[in-house]
Order: structure tokens, then C-alpha cells, then sequence
């Protein structure tokens, strides 16, 4: 008898354990990409996912040095005409903290098989030095999809560098356009940028970086429209409105104006993430005053570069800035060449300290830097390609690079670290195993106009 009801009981466990991985593994079916960990403020940090038909998602969060009380976000339903994707905001947090999450849909919890985790900011003003941190950054990451790819040889590839990047450990991701790839089946309709920027999400082996890392975004041309597509491009307020969809910068747009526009901060670090495409004029546009930012862009910029006391002030922009190589389907801010001069006298003019132009788009990577008589001497870090077909930069005459000419897949990753006032900028760029390529460090007092004359 004693072992009938042994049987039974079991059975009975059995049953709840089938159906509990039943009802699980139908939640998981209904994720179509994510969850993503978007932008850290100290007492907020927003998170995202994508379900593959209309849901009710929201995530659960604790701290991870704590008792396991669990805290909520917003609950959000997933729309068709928003490809499916939820925003939600953990905001019951404190400063300096990591929290681990789960996601649920319909309900019903999701099991992922990698960590989920999200931190806040630390709150070190008046307290200590600024805390050491991290960030991965890189551009042109192009996905597959052969009936909709150009025929020959595929242009993405080496996919497995988001793995790299994942094992480093960054605390940060800054991702500096052509984030994914619009084909021309793709520009010219709402359905047809969703689906180009739900295929590069899915991609399986970006999954884990999504989930575990904070994410910044810009975008260039193609993630804008068409190839070297600008203001004229008359789906732009679409790519826009899908840009907004993706990704958890922030906000979009600043002083009133559309566009990606943003900023954020790092520890001590100030991060002004610029628009390269909304506003920009044609390239071929005969006219000596045309615009790249554009005058209102530039005013917000300089305005908060002036403001700004950060040791190290990192300025994103798609393209290239100080390279003054161009044509032959070159696109550098040379060929916009009057409002270049302008930005670069005003940083000069108010004396603006510690700045750093951080670009992609050239599917090669190399570290700029112009030595200017009356000032510190201005870096560009340009990042490129992720997984896009690479461009041999080493035959190209950029006066101002030093080193070399990083001509393979690759990522950099940028750690700031040091006491408050002797702080120490570290780039070193990596392959697609996560190998070490070469490297420079920056020191804040380099970047300093009391270093001119030295």
C-alpha cells in the first residue's frame, strides 16, 4: 500500500514538473529577440524585449546583495504595428547596486540560459574618487538574409565577435550606427524596416550580450535609409520612429527637434551622442555652407561641452570627424568642410577641455590625432567593422592616423579609470576571438590646455 501511494505521489510531481516546463517553454516560444538592457541612471534603468505576437510582458528585478524581495516594472502590451517589442522601467532601485531580473509573458515566467542582470550608477559625488568602468564599442554589424542579401559572396560574417565582446565584461555597449542594415527591400515601408531590424535583433548569438550589458545606440546611413542616404530621405521620420522602437537611449531629440540626438553619463564621463543623418544636406549639394549637424545641433553641443566638467568628454558621431580624406565614396566630415572648421574653432575658442571623437562607418578601425597650435592635441577613435564586409584602410592617406590600420573585424574596448584629476583613458582593440591587437591610453592631463607648450 505504502508503495502504491509512494507511485502515485510521484507520478503526481512528475505531471506538475511536465506541465510546469510545458507552460514555461510556451513563454519562451512567444520571445521573438531580448530582453535588452537599455540605458543606468542611479535610481532608474530601462529594459526592453520582443514578443513575437501581441502579450502582456513585465519583468521582475531584486538586488543581488539583498534578501530576494522582488520588485516590478510597467506591464506592457506588445503591438503588430510596434513589432512586438515592450519598454519597461525598473525604477524601484538604489544608486551603485546590480540587480538580477526574469522576464514574463502572459504571465508566465521565461527561462533564459544565461544571467540576467542590470546595474545602476554609483552615486561617488562628494564621497570618493570616480568609480573605474567599462564600455564595448563598434560599428557596421550586418546580418544575413540571403533572398534579400545582394548575390555573391555574403557581406556579414564572424558573427561570433558579440561572443567576444560578452566574455569582456564591459559595463556598457556603444553602438556607433549602420547597427543594422537596410535593404532595398526594405526602406521604403513600415513592414520592411521592422523586419530588417527584428532579423539583426534575433541574431541567437547576440542574445546573451543583450541581456547582461547596458546599451547606447547612433545611428549612420544605414540604419538612417539608403547608402549615404541624408535629409532629404523621404522615409526618415519612420527609420526614426523604429530607431525609437529598438533601442533605450536616453530620450531623441533635444531642444524640441527630432533626430537621435542624447547624452549621457558615466561615472565621471560625459557622452554627447550625435545625429549624422536627420539633418545632414547632400553631400554633392553645391554649397560652401551646407550642414552635417546642422546650427542647432552644434549650439546644444557646445553649449554642454562648455558646462561640462568631465575629464573626458566623448563625442559620437556615425562619421568620421577629423579625417580630412574624402571622395570615392568616402564620406568624412571634410567634405563638409565649412561647418567642420566652425565646430573645431569653437571647441578651440571656449577653450573646451578633454574632448574625444569616437566614429564607425569605415569598416576599419585606427586612432586620429591632430596636433592644433594653441590647444591640446584632438583623438579620434574610429571603430568598424563588427561583422560588414571590411575596407582596407592602410592604402588610405589619413594624415593624421597613428598606429596602424586595423583592416579585420573588430571591437574596442575603452576603460577609464585612475583618482579624480589624474584620470586615464585605455583603448585597445580586439578580433573577433576577443585576442588583443593594439592599444593607446590618453591621459586626462593630456587633454588639458595647461599640457599645450610641454
Amino acid at each position: 500500500m505504502l508503495n502504491k501511494k509512494r507511485t502515485f505521489t510521484i507520478l503526481i510531481l512528475q505531471f506538475f514538473l511536465l506541465l510546469s516546463f510545458s507552460i514555461n517553454l510556451n513563454a519562451q516560444s512567444l520571445i521573438q529577440s531580448g530582453p535588452m538592457v537599455g540605458y543606468s541612471a542611479m535610481r532608474e534603468v530601462g529594459l526592453w524585449v520582443q514578443t513575437k505576437t501581441d502579450a502582456e510582458v513585465f519583468i521582475k528585478y531584486w538586488n543581488t546583495k539583498e534578501p530576494p524581495k522582488k520588485f516590478s516594472t510597467n506591464s506592457v502590451k506588445t503591438e503588430k504595428n510596434k513589432a512586438f517589442t515592450a519598454k519597461l522601467i525598473a525604477d524601484n532601485l538604489e544608486p551603485g547596486q546590480i540587480y538580477n531580473y526574469e522576464v514574463y509573458v502572459n504571465n508566465k515566467k521565461v527561462s533564459f540560459n544565461y544571467e540576467l542582470k542590470f546595474q545602476t550608477q554609483k552615486l561617488w559625488q562628494w564621497r570618493e574618487d570616480p568609480p573605474e568602468f567599462s564600455f564595448v564599442t563598434g560599428s557596421c554589424f550586418y546580418v544575413n538574409e540571403e533572398k534579400y542579401d545582394r548575390p555573391g559572396k555574403p557581406y556579414g560574417s564572424d558573427y561570433q565577435i558579440v561572443e567576444s565582446i560578452h566574455k569582456s565584461k564591459p559595463d556598457f555597449m556603444l553602438w556607433l550606427g549602420d547597427n543594422y542594415y537596410l535593404r532595398e527591400a526594405d526602406w521604403d515601408s513600415w513592414s520592411g524596416i521592422l523586419h530588417r531590424i527584428t532579423h539583426t535583433r534575433s541574431l541567437p548569438e547576440l542574445q546573451p550580450l543583450l541581456g547582461s550589458v547596458h546599451h547606447y545606440a547612433i545611428w549612420d546611413d544605414h540604419d538612417f535609409g539608403p547608402n549615404n542616404s541624408d535629409r532629404g530621405f523621404w522615409n526618415k521620420e519612420k527609420t526614426l520612429e523604429a530607431f525609437k522602437l529598438f533601442w533605450v537611449n536616453p530620450s531623441f531629440g533635444v531642444n524640441g527637434n527630432p533626430g537621435i540626438t542624447t547624452y549621457f553619463q558615466w561615472a565621471d564621463v560625459d557622452f554627447f551622442l550625435m545625429d549624422d543623418r536627420y539633418f545632414r544636406a547632400p553631400n554633392d549639394l553645391a554649397d560652401d555652407e551646407k550642414p552635417y549637424l546642422g546650427d542647432e545641433q552644434i549650439k546644444w553641443l557646445i553649449d554642454n561641452l562648455v558646462n561640462s566638467r568631465a575629464p573626458f568628454k566623448i563625442v559620437a558621431i556615425g562619421g568620421q570627424v577629423l579625417n580630412p580624406v574624402s571622395g570615392r565614396g568616402i564620406e568624412t566630415y571634410e567634405m563638409f568642410k565649412k561647418e567642420k572648421e566652425k565646430l573645431l574653432s569653437l571647441l578651440e575658442k571656449n577653450k573646451i577641455e578633454g574632448v574625444i571623437f569616437l566614429s564607425g562607418d569605415r569598416h576599419h578601425s585606427e586612432v586620429s590625432k591632430m596636433e592644433r597650435e594653441n590647444s591640446y592635441p584632438l583623438y579620434e577613435i574610429t571603430v568598424s567593422s563588427l561583422t560588414a564586409g571590411v575596407s582596407p584602410g592602410k592604402n588610405e592617406n589619413n594624415p593624421y592616423r597613428i598606429g596602424q590600420s586595423i583592416d579585420q573585424h573588430n571591437f574596442a574596448k575603452i576603460t577609464v579609470k585612475g583618482p579624480r584629476k589624474n584620470r586615464e583613458l585605455e583603448c585597445n582593440f580586439y578580433d573577433i576571438e576577443g585576442k588583443f591587437i593594439s592599444g593607446i591610453k590618453i591621459s586626462e592631463d593630456e587633454l588639458k590646455y595647461q599640457s599645450v607648450g610641454k
